[in-house]
């Protein structure tokens, strides 16, 4: 039919969809600088010169709506991918965005929804190019997404022995905030900003841009999955050994008082936990580049050394060193 006049009818999908992509932004034709191609084997992949990832949160495995509103659902799923970009070194620029609809999900859910998923990309500068939407038994977020970097990308293959291994923030209040809902505790007033971090992660979303702005060259990685699997994976990439200093982990002060308070053991929740989205890198330069840096890096952590060798080690404060295996949450 070739009548100027002629829509299509209002059908829920389309409608959702045009939801989202009339408040988003346009795409700007602004390619890489730079042209580098790898695979798998870090947190995103590159195609001739954008870092690449895709990461999903399915309802009642990353988010609950019964705790989450839909606008912390949906944040907590774009910082899970932002997070992979920035520790490469990178900043988002690019998405396609996949939903699958609770079936049980209202309108008003829906709407909210498209409305956090266009701003969350709107606020970042991200322009959303595509995607699909389908209505299932559960609820689930896909987004893969496309970033640059100025520089070489942070890999984790990056380390090197006698290099420092730092964390870029206090590790364990997600993981604490998920101990709170799942023993009854959310309401603890002290738990109240570990409840909020594991909802919705606040992180500085730049950290990875703004290493490779330093000129660090180590490796990288984000805490997602918990620091005992991140060490392993950055220890086994780059063919050394990790030693950490158990006095040096910052453990995030809700972390320390569900510990001190509840009887949960700290590790539960920096070592073993995730969700915190932190990078945990590694660098030869000294300390003092993150001195008065521009933002965000006020908290940055150094928490061991790099050495020649295999695995990754712990010194327990009372000197003993402990093997530590990869121990971290695992969907399968």
């Amino acid at each position: 039919m070739s009548d100027a006049s002629y829509h299509f009818p209002p059908l829920g999908e389309f409608k959702f969809i045009e939801q989202i992509l009339s408040q988003g932004l346009p795409l700007r034709e602004v390619s890489p600088k730079k042209r580098f191609w790898f695979g798998a084997g870090d947190d995103c992949a590159a195609f001739d010169g954008w870092l690449v990832t895709k990461d999903m949160s399915v309802e009642k495995t990353h988010f609950r709506l019964d705790w989450a509103t839909p606008e912390e659902a949906v944040e907590k799923c774009i910082v899970s991918n932002v997070s992979d970009i920035s520790s490469m070194g990178g900043t988002p620029a690019i998405a396609l965005l996949g939903i699958c609809h609770n079936k049980c999900w209202d309108k008003l859910t829906r709407d909210r929804i498209a409305k956090a998923f266009a701003e969350g990309f709107r606020r970042r500068g991200i322009a959303l190019v595509g995607g699909d939407t389908v209505a299932g038994e559960v609820g689930l977020f896909s987004i893969t997404l496309l970033g640059k970097t100025e520089g070489t990308p942070l890999r984790r293959s990056g380390a090197k022995p006698g290099d420092s291994v730092y964390v870029s923030g206090p590790v364990g209040a997600s993981a604490a905030g998920l101990w709170a809902f799942l023993n009854g505790c959310e309401k603890d007033p002290l738990l109240k900003e570990a409840v909020k971090y594991h909802l919705a992660p606040t992180i500085n979303e730049a950290a990875g841009a703004e290493l490779v702005e330093m000129g660090v060259c180590g490796g990288c990685i984000d805490l997602s999955d918990g620091m005992s699997s991140e060490l392993n994976h950055l220890a086994l990439s780059s063919c050394v050994k990790i030693r950490v200093e158990e006095k040096l982990i910052p453990v995030d002060p809700s972390a320390c008082y569900v510990a001190e308070h509840y009887g949960v053991s700290p590790r539960e929740f920096w070592l073993k936990g995730g969700e915190d989205y932190r990078l945990l890198f590694t660098t030869s330069l000294p300390d003092s580049i993150f001195y008065g840096h521009k933002r965000g890096w006020s908290q940055v952590t150094r928490i061991g050394t790099v050495i020649e060798g295999s695995g990754v080690e712990l010194v327990h404060l009372s000197g003993n060193l402990e093997i530590i295996k990869a121990e971290s949450w695992s969907h399968l």
